[in-house]
């Protein structure tokens, strides 16, 4: 998967407009709520041109399409952590200003989180890109 950088913006308002929906597992919806790879496909799924492709589903697939980020991150690029002993057992966007937008856990809303978090600084494993 490889998208031109203007989208960048229309995936993070996609993500960011989502702030306080429940979290469901496998949910992939505001209606259904969402869990941390299902919020990335709702706001992949908002770009133009992208709607009727099949997209990846889990954290892991989301890695094997995205690129490592070498560079300072910028908005829009996906940020992996590891929360379950797995280098991509859970995923954000970065939003900018040292924070990522995700979908938690059981009983939790997609949230906006600072990068420096404690929980999140010591399991973040690396940034990935889809933009090119």
């Amino acid at each position: 998967l490889a998208l031109p950088p203007d989208q960048r913006e229309a995936l993070l308002a996609r993500a960011l407009l989502v702030v306080n929906t429940p979290y469901t597992y496998g949910g992939n919806t505001p209606e259904g709520g969402f869990d941390c790879s299902g919020l990335i496909q709702y706001a992949v799924r908002g770009i133009h041109g992208i709607a009727q492709r099949a997209l990846p589903r889990t954290t892991a697939q989301w890695a094997q399409v995205s690129a490592p980020v070498q560079r300072t991150l910028e908005r829009g690029d996906f940020v992996f952590f590891n929360t379950l002993g797995n280098r991509y057992s859970h995923m954000g966007i970065y939003v900018g200003s040292g924070q990522f937008v995700h979908a938690p856990s059981s009983g939790g809303t997609v949230q906006r989180v600072r990068m420096d978090h404690p929980y999140f600084a010591k399991r973040f494993t690396e940034a990935r890109s889809i933009f090119v």
